[in-house]
């Protein structure tokens, strides 16, 4: 991904004039990319970089990097649309189900606990149909395209389980509820709502009364995660709670929150056998992936990509 040395004017979307709403930045064939797409896939991330209050220049340097980078994946993600369309490659609801319904088994999660977890990520489940759509289609057209085959052996299944022994032990799971405050003009709120906790004030009674979250009508149920499948943030403010303990006041991407350890729960350690199915899944991901990567890079020097500047 090294074509866009100088693919972005600007390092901000506060760089831009105030009468610029949308304008295409990027040229691929006879696909466009435009700002607002630009925009919108760089927005969290540029919210991560403005939120450590790094140096102005240090903050500049770090948002054109991730501006470029991301406009590099959009030109990426339309090269192989366009051949995905060409290849009239098409995945079925059902086959989406299916990757569903295996992702829900190796992680012991009911729908509802899927969903939770989806909505503490901030990914509606659509969404993450598209995703698992879109990677579908990514692995049809690298079989149809990719002469070589992608062989995953034992061997390769059983090397990956004993460097990961962490992912198949017995680990303990957290059911988490939150209290979350998205509104900076109400970060205050949330000061007065960790008092009334102190207080006593049950914390599902606080998350339907003050949440601003999607879950509060439900106290703010998140579901069951090991701390190692949360963010850092998360994993230290509720790392040391027992069930029936609330967090300090916690600064997350998704705004403040306090959260609530409703239950832990040891869940079971998985066999190779078990968790055989699921590493090669992914160690074929991978090495699709890897095949996909390479293949887009030839595509590259044989497509029209043009930068707007």
């Amino acid at each position: 991904m090294g074509l866009l040395a100088a693919a972005v004017l600007c390092l901000s979307v506060s760089a831009f004039s105030a009468e610029i709403v949308d304008r295409i930045v990027a040229v691929v064939n006879d696909d466009i990319i435009r700002l607002k797409e630009l925009n919108q896939a760089v927005a969290p991330m540029e919210k991560q970089i403005r939120e450590k209050n790094d140096p102005l220049l240090r903050e500049q340097e770090e948002i054109y990097k991730i501006r470029t980078e991301v406009l590099n994946n959009l030109i990426d993600e339309a090269l192989a649309d366009q051949e995905i369309r060409e290849a009239g490659i098409f995945v079925e609801e059902r086959e989406i189900d299916s990757a569903i319904e295996q992702v829900k088994a190796a992680n012991y999660y009911s729908d509802e606990d899927l969903r939770q977890a989806l909505t503490a990520s901030g990914i509606t489940m659509d969404a993450y149909r598209e995703e698992i759509r879109h990677q579908m289609q990514r692995n049809k057209l690298v079989s149809q395209k990719i002469e070589s085959k992608i062989i995953v052996t034992d061997s390769d299944i059983e090397a990956y389980y004993s460097a990961h022994p962490e992912k198949y032990a017995s680990r303990k799971k957290y059911f988490l509820q939150n209290i979350l405050i998205t509104d900076p003009l109400e970060d205050p709120k949330i000061q007065t709502v960790y008092e009334q906790l102190e207080k006593g004030m049950p914390f599902e009674e606080a998350a339907g009364m003050y949440s601003q979250a999607p879950n509060a009508a439900e106290g703010g149920r998140l579901g069951f995660f090991a701390l190692e499948d949360l963010t850092e943030t998360i994993r230290t403010a509720v790392g040391d709670l027992s069930p029936g303990e609330f967090s300090a006041v916690t600064e997350t991407e998704q705004g403040l929150q306090i959260f609530y350890v409703r239950e832990i729960k040891e869940t079971p350690g998985r066999s190779l056998e078990d968790a055989e199915d699921e590493i090669r899944r992914l160690l074929y991901e991978e090495n699709v992936n890897r095949k996909f990567q390479a293949w887009i890079e030839t595509l590259r020097q044989e497509a029209h990509i043009k930068i707007i500047r």
